[in-house]
């Protein structure tokens, strides 16, 4: 077996343990873990205002939860490109399309420039990213052919829609490289959890062994306050004897 595969056959265990687990319960595991500076929102890896506009049965009234490796793509405005260009690595190849660089598993996660009312994702990217396998989608930004998107069946995930196609504001940068959804920053090889009633929520790939060990005391620890609750407890007695 090779290291890669080693290191594959880990990481897909590690996935596996997380379905035992809702976004919430990363959240929580995520503010004890994360340093936040004075100023500084407590975000815990949640993409806030991020709606679902596609879902397969699967994910459908809340019967199931998508969570794989962040690949990331990078739009910036086709009127004022970024000064510097990306490392080579990351550069998407002249004559390709971002979409036809899809890695099999993972969850395509997209920044948009605030502010543009064209979408960053149609039927056509859908159709093609489900074709590549991926698992899902994030758009920090706005889709379109909400149709074909359902019909695509990858989960997707935007602020909002829209009717014009991506190429009347915007232009792909770089594929892999740290993108910014909703104050969130997220990387290539992150964790991205996607759950239908809860939402989005991100664990950066430092954190997924901390998080996977400080989940099951904080899930054991709520399930002795609801207990003690219902026994009678005080809510600020139960957090002092079970939480502090």
């Amino acid at each position: 077996m090779s290291v890669d595969k080693e290191e594959s056959d880990g990481l897909q265990e590690k996935l596996r343990r997380l379905h035992d687990f809702s976004p919430c319960d990363v959240s929580d595991a995520l503010l004890k873990l994360q340093k936040v500076k004075p100023g500084e929102v407590a975000r815990a890896g949640y993409l806030a205002d991020l709606a679902p506009f596609a879902l397969p049965p699967s994910l459908k009234k809340g019967n199931g939860k998508i969570i794989g490796p962040a690949c990331t793509v990078k739009m910036v405005s086709k009127h004022s490109k970024p000064e510097s260009e990306p490392p080579v690595e990351n550069l998407i190849p002249k004559g390709s399309h971002w979409v036809d660089l899809t890695e099999p598993g993972s969850i395509v996660v997209i920044e948009q420039p605030e502010g543009q009312s064209c979408a960053a994702v149609g039927g056509i990217m859908a159709q093609r990213m489900k074709v590549r396998g991926a698992a899902g989608c994030v758009v920090g930004g706005r889709v379109r052919d909400l149709a074909e998107l359902r019909s695509s069946e990858l989960p997707i995930f935007a602020k909002g829609r829209s009717t014009v196609g991506t190429g009347a504001e915007s232009v792909p940068y770089a594929r892999n490289i740290p993108v910014s959804i909703t104050g969130v920053e997220v990387s290539a090889g992150d964790i991205v959890f996607l759950d239908a009633e809860e939402g989005v929520v991100v664990i950066p790939r430092n954190l997924l062994d901390e998080t996977l060990s400080l989940m099951p005391k904080l899930v054991s620890a709520d399930e002795k306050v609801k207990d003690a609750l219902i026994d009678g407890m005080a809510v600020a007695d139960a957090f002092k004897k079970f939480r502090g």
